[in-house]
């Protein structure tokens, strides 16, 4: 039987290339629901391609192109928030691959826990905004949680095998973003245009601001003591910038495994999918006669404040990272339309992460509350320093 993959984001990076992995492997995975936000032109391009089941546009003005486009396939079209929402529990579907950018990723990723579904985790913000919510109702509901993210995937399968054997920490890698070298009084200048330029990855524009400033790296941290629950002291980032070693963990001997390989998210994104089984792929292969070194280093939490922020939010708990992930998405659309400066990222979320009320143990209702509040402090803040 195929496995049947409802992916949330299908027209981002990550959609796109888990598109890739259903086409290399037809015999093994079918789309069983494609959706979008804005793209409706990428949606109606897959859709035709890969004819499946329902498709689901975010923007409900986009539904009436997106229907007659599509007029002449069997395929369901429906619009909306609550329509993504609802899909996700539709009974054929296996795995839920949650692909889409930002907090946008919270209600669906919990409709499709408590359907029971599979979830292979790519959206990152998911579990920054409300881990422990996450982790209860995957826990009530046997929902598996298989993460996408390269490094999170990489610890993942790092711990094959490892059950009962205690981790003494977790080491994710950081590429270091287009900024590694620069000093401060250069970063104070540059553009989005720079910033935009990841030398290694090629992702959508936020996750590649989030890289440039540090802050994807920590949502990763905070990640990590969701996925694999380890406490804040045990998690390290090191700095990689040939993006061979995905993460590593280092268990209590003081043995290290790491997890090697081309920067593709294919792999991980097919691991989640075809988890515990390995199948063939056609990506390419990591050469050791042309990898001449892999270096490491220190991240500068000075100049990248962003992941001492990050990691300040985790250590405090709360509704903390909820904020912090409110203020960055703010910050981010802001930087891409020449609103803030790529150092003022972080000032504006330093500021909001004090003005917001802190909540010690939030429900779901607090995390919304609490996102709607620092998206209004977050741009008053904005404002001001205009």
């Amino acid at each position: 039987m195929k496995k049947q993959i409802a992916i949330l984001g299908s027209t981002g990076s990550i959609g796109t290339q888990a598109l890739q992995v259903i086409e290399e492997h037809p015999d093994l995975y079918e789309a069983y629901v494609l959706t979008a936000n804005n793209r409706v032109d990428e949606l109606i391009a897959q859709a035709r391609k890969f004819q499946p089941e329902a498709v689901v546009i975010a923007n409900k003005s986009k539904y009436p192109p997106l229907k007659e486009a599509l007029s002449d396939l069997p395929t369901k079209v429906y619009a909306g928030e609550e329509a993504l929402c609802q899909i996700v529990q539709e009974k054929p579907v296996d795995i839920v691959l949650t692909a889409m950018v930002g907090y946008a990723g919270l209600k669906p990723t919990i409709n499709a826990i408590r359907a029971r579904k599979t979830i292979a985790l790519a959206n990152k913000e998911t579990l920054v905004v409300a881990g422990d919510l996450i982790n209860d109702l995957a826990r009530v509901n046997g929902t598996p949680i298989l993460p996408v993210d390269s490094e999170h995937s990489a610890v993942f399968q790092c711990l094959a095998g490892e059950v009962g054997n205690p981790i003494e920490k977790v080491i994710l890698t950081a590429s270091g973003g287009p900024f590694r070298t620069y000093t401060h009084e250069q970063l104070a200048t540059v553009t989005k245009e720079q910033a935009l330029h990841h030398p290694t990855w090629n992702m959508g524009a936020k996750i590649t601001i989030d890289s440039a400033s540090m802050m994807n790296k920590g949502f990763e941290v905070i990640e990590a003591k969701w996925l694999f629950g380890v406490r804040p002291e045990q998690i390290e980032v090191v700095v990689h910038p040939q993006s061979v070693i995905h993460s590593m963990v280092q268990f209590e001997d003081g043995a290290i495994k790491a997890q090697l390989g081309m920067p593709d998210m294919r792999l991980p994104i097919q691991y989640a999918f075809s988890y515990p089984d390995r199948v063939r792929s056609s990506f390419p292969r990591l050469d050791f006669a042309t990898c001449s070194a892999l270096t490491f280093e220190r991240p500068d939490t000075t100049r990248f404040r962003n992941l001492a922020l990050a990691y300040e939010a985790l250590h405090r708990g709360g509704n903390l990272p909820c904020i912090i992930n409110a203020a960055n998405e703010i910050c981010v659309h802001a930087f891409l339309t020449d609103r803030v400066s790529f150092l003022g990222m972080s000032d504006v979320i330093e500021k909001t992460l004090t003005r917001v009320p802190f909540i010690a143990k939030p429900t779901y209702e607090d995390y919304v509350q609490t996102d709607a509040e620092a998206r209004r402090v977050a741009e008053e803040i904005l404002t001001n320093r205009g």
